[in-house]
């Protein structure tokens, strides 16, 4: 007879304060030693400095007011005068400034894979729709001078010098056009670089500080974007989704964006979670908010989401998971899309816009039967790696899952009674916590 063994504790508090994590998916190893978990985070925003008026709107290339200075456009999010929401496409270069664009997707200008790794790996040849589009945007003056302008700026970034640049015929730069077309690698923008009426330099416009309606746009146009790159590129396997907060956290710009990556393999992480999967088809469940509700970890929960402290990662985690039936997020019911969206608005605005932190979608690749949740991390970068993790592979964090836990559920009592984040969710306590709370393994995707 098989005997019987006991899943390990991922979990284990000390005597003297050492909290030992495990993470149950990748089995990444992390303490959190007594008194060090009490550090400051370490982070602060600049010494405030007035804006200049003059500036407004061109604080950095992902502005408003600096559209040219990056790729064509490929679809924008606007309110229209009465308060609906509506995306549009094609917008020419003429047409930029006719309406405000709430949010933008544009190409990134510096590919993680260009459309030349397509290209010439795969053979893929830019679908009719899009090479329609390009050159219907380079039959404008105004169109080909912005394409122009900006394929100077990315060989001048490479190292081409100005006489280089000028050497080369019109059409032989035009033939980088196609990337800024159909590549893989796009960038989702917010308006605002501050917040609205700012008046110093501190005062940064994050997801936090956007409205529970603006950031459900926001996520809802970055899962349309999502679905938009796999339509386009057959070739791709999974479609990374992240968002670096704060330059600390890997952001080029201190302005609220985020990256989708379109890549040809599932990545590590999918793949070992994938081979627990198989062993343990309801693993989502047991070493995700069951055993976080178990261990007092729940932060707050609705209808179709819920979110808590995360354990077993190299940085203090939240984790927001989709209680939906639905494991692609663009298969989410409307209901559900604004659920997870209110969640982690939520967290982002307890966490504060002086932390810096990346924000990481994970959900089901393309090509696997296997059913997961979709589910969205909000790390913390608030300490750096050193020499102690690479020789043990063990990671220090300043703060615990508790720690983590009692540093945000008062915030978000406090944002909730201000109506800064929704009302719907049930706080800490609050929330049912009820075994099982995610269904995707119905799977009706």
């Amino acid at each position: 007879m098989q005997p019987y063994l006991r899943d390990p504790e991922f979990l284990t508090q000390l005597k003297d304060g050492t909290t030992k994590q495990l993470n149950p998916f990748s089995g990444t190893e992390v303490w959190t030693v007594a008194g060090r978990g009490n550090r400051p985070l370490g982070v602060s925003l600049p010494d405030p400095v007035p804006l200049d008026a003059a500036q407004h709107d061109r604080h950095c290339a992902f502005c408003n007011g600096r559209k040219l200075e990056t790729p064509p456009e490929k679809s924008r999010v606007v309110r229209r005068p009465d308060g609906a929401w509506e995306t549009r496409y094609r917008t020419p270069a003429e047409e930029l400034d006719a309406t405000v664009a709430e949010f933008r997707r544009i190409p990134n200008l510096f590919e993680i894979l260009s459309y030349d790794y397509w290209h010439l790996n795969y053979g893929y040849q830019l679908p009719d729709r899009i090479r329609e589009r390009r050159d219907a945007y380079l039959a404008s003056p105004a169109g080909k001078a912005h394409v122009l302008s900006v394929v100077a700026a990315k060989l001048a970034a490479s190292g081409r010098t100005p006489d280089e640049i000028a050497a080369l015929g019109e059409d032989e730069r035009l033939e980088y056009a196609s990337g800024f077309f159909g590549g893989g690698h796009d960038v989702i923008v917010a308006r605002r670089h501050f917040v609205d009426g700012a008046t110093d330099n501190t005062q940064l416009a994050s997801s936090g500080t956007l409205t529970p309606d603006e950031h459900h746009q926001f996520q809802k146009f970055t899962v349309e974007s999502a679905a938009g790159l796999f339509e386009s590129n057959r070739y791709a396997r999974y479609v990374a989704v992240f968002q670096n907060w704060l330059r600390p956290a890997g952001a080029s710009f201190d302005h609220l964006h985020k990256q989708l990556v379109a890549i040809d393999e599932r990545g590590v992480q999918h793949e070992l979670a994938m081979q627990r999967l198989r062993a343990n088809p309801n693993i989502y469940n047991e070493f995700g908010p069951n055993y976080a509700a178990y261990k007092n970890l729940i932060l707050a929960e609705n209808e179709f989401a819920i979110a808590f402290a995360g354990f077993g990662h190299r940085y203090p985690t939240v984790e927001i998971y989709s209680k939906s039936e639905a494991c692609d997020p663009w298969n989410h019911t409307e209901d559900e899309l604004r659920a997870v969206s209110d969640l982690v608005h939520a967290m982002h605005a307890a966490t504060g816009v002086a932390v810096p932190c990346n924000e990481e979608w994970h959900y089901r690749p393309i090509d696997t039967d296997l059913p997961m949740p979709w589910r969205v991390m909000l790390k913390w970068r608030t300490s750096t790696l050193a020499g102690f993790e690479g020789a043990t592979k063990i990671y220090l964090n300043t703060i615990d899952p508790y720690g983590l836990r009692d540093r945000l559920v008062p915030k978000l009592w406090q944002l909730r009674d201000a109506g800064l984040i929704a009302g719907s969710l049930q706080i800490a306590t609050e929330a049912p916590c009820k075994p099982n709370p995610l269904r995707y393994r119905t799977n009706r995707s």
